[in-house]
């Protein structure tokens, strides 16, 4: 069978473009044993390197359905000048994009009404392709009525909608209409945890989403931060950027529920109570209002409270940096408020960097007993948990060996051995709807 994947291959996308490269790199594996056939659909604008390399590997690449023309001058915008040159246009060419999308604070989708897509349909239909696979949910994989299997990250809208980023301007209904005619429309759903099925479940299982239909593959870390493949150490890493010897590192987009305002002000606490200085690096994006805003005031924070020389921030940082930063680090420390789970802790696993993040359901049964954990709300905890691994290489060590050993509980051969299954019990799944003439899933269409 012909399978089309649609990754998204832009590397502002933070952990959905490393979901994306995990998936195309199992699939590759796959692809090799000549049972399926797969063809990338990409939208070269968003990362025309990516698409060169995926080319240069063997894969067959399409171009994706037609964007909007402010969504095509976006990408190619962010790609031609970098995401800091560029700031200052996107609020406009985004308000263009969601006009023209029908998805502007006047017009916001109403999720049981789908506008259907026949020219995106006849885009993947025409190369032959019969089913589709979604490494992120995105409209399109419901807008083209074909058959198809998504992975959807989180439900943060629904279980945590005080944060703007999941529901301020139409942002809650973007999202409803998008998640609930993913998961309700899906062959198969996919999720990274049993905390994330349950999510799923609970919220959308009124709407017909079944247990059967919800499976988990947990994340693993990006293949790009292999020490074997790392391009830059950590000593040349550290000079380029001009870091400290030591530091705490945190690779995360400057959205509110990342906090990085309680770390700089876990940083002051330990220095007013220890009298030692702590230096934390951010990388990441801050593209859009609200993580521009988000920015800005972590920022004028760490001046007003007279430690703006022990914030270092890299803006966005290329993949062959990222190794180097982690394993130069004196610990990652992510005190975020979202989950189920999340990519970086496995990364800082891999690399040999102890971790501090969040004790909340689902990052707890991911980090179990190989991270410090901490109420993200409490600035005293994140503090005490700083300090602690900062002036104790004891803890440090024994924090590394159980990441270590929690990573090795899940391998590439284990990722790829679930994907195969989900493959192929899609394409059981769309068998019987075929021979029976009916569709099976919770909505036909």
């Amino acid at each position: 069978m012909l399978i089309g994947v649609f990754p998204d291959l832009n590397y502002l996308s933070g952990g959905v473009y490393q979901y994306s490269l995990t998936m195309l790199h199992a699939l590759q594996g796959l692809g090799s044993l000549g049972e399926d056939e797969f063809m990338v659909f990409a939208d070269q604008a968003g990362n025309q390197r990516c698409v060169d390399s995926l080319k240069k590997s063997g894969w067959t690449v399409r171009p994706t359905p037609t964007p909007s023309l402010p969504k095509r001058a976006l990408a190619s915008l962010t790609h031609a000048l970098g995401e800091e040159s560029w700031r200052g246009a996107t609020s406009w060419l985004r308000g263009q994009t969601r006009g023209a999308l029908g998805f502007d604070k006047e017009s916001r989708p109403d999720p049981d009404r789908v506008r259907f897509r026949p020219e995106a349909n006849q885009c993947f239909s025409g190369c032959g392709v019969e089913l589709m696979l979604y490494p992120s949910a995105r409209p399109l994989c419901f807008e083209t009525q074909l058959p198809f299997v998504v992975a959807i990250h989180d439900l943060q809208h629904r279980l945590q909608p005080e944060f703007p980023e999941v529901s301020a301007g139409g942002e809650w209904e973007r999202r409803e209409y998008l998640f609930r005619n993913a998961a309700r429309r899906a062959l198969l759903v996919l999720t990274d945890s049993e905390v994330g099925r349950e999510d799923i479940l609970n919220i959308y299982g009124e709407y017909g989403v079944t247990p059967n239909r919800v499976k988990v593959l947990p994340f693993l870390p990006a293949h790009y931060l292999a020490p074997a493949t790392m391009e830059i150490g950590p000593a040349e890493v550290r000079a380029a950027y001009q870091l400290p010897e030591r530091y705490l590192f945190y690779p995360a987009q400057f959205w509110p529920h990342k906090n990085h305002a309680r770390i700089v002000r876990a940083l002051k606490l330990v220095k007013d109570e220890y009298q030692s200085e702590l230096h934390v690096v951010f990388c990441g994006s801050r593209t859009e209002p609200i993580r521009e805003q988000t920015f800005r005031e972590v920022m004028t924070l760490a001046h007003e409270l007279h430690i703006e020389r022990q914030v270092h921030y890299l803006g966005y940082v290329p993949d062959a940096e990222m190794a180097g930063l982690y394993m130069a680090a004196v610990a990652l420390v992510m005190p975020t408020f979202f989950g189920p789970t999340n990519i970086p802790v496995l990364e800082a696993w891999a690399l040999n960097c102890p971790v501090v993040t969040s004790d909340i359901r689902g990052i707890r049964e991911q980090a179990g007993d190989a991270a410090i954990l901490v109420n993200p709300r409490r600035v005293e905890a994140i503090a005490d948990a700083i300090h602690r691994l900062w002036t104790d290489e004891s803890l440090r060590g024994e924090l590394i060996h159980r990441g270590q050993q929690r990573l090795a509980s899940y391998s590439d051969t284990d990722y790829s051995s679930r994907l195969k299954n989900i493959i192929e019990e899609s394409k059981s799944l769309l068998a019987e709807e075929r021979g029976g003439g009916v569709s099976l899933r919770a909505q036909s269409f």
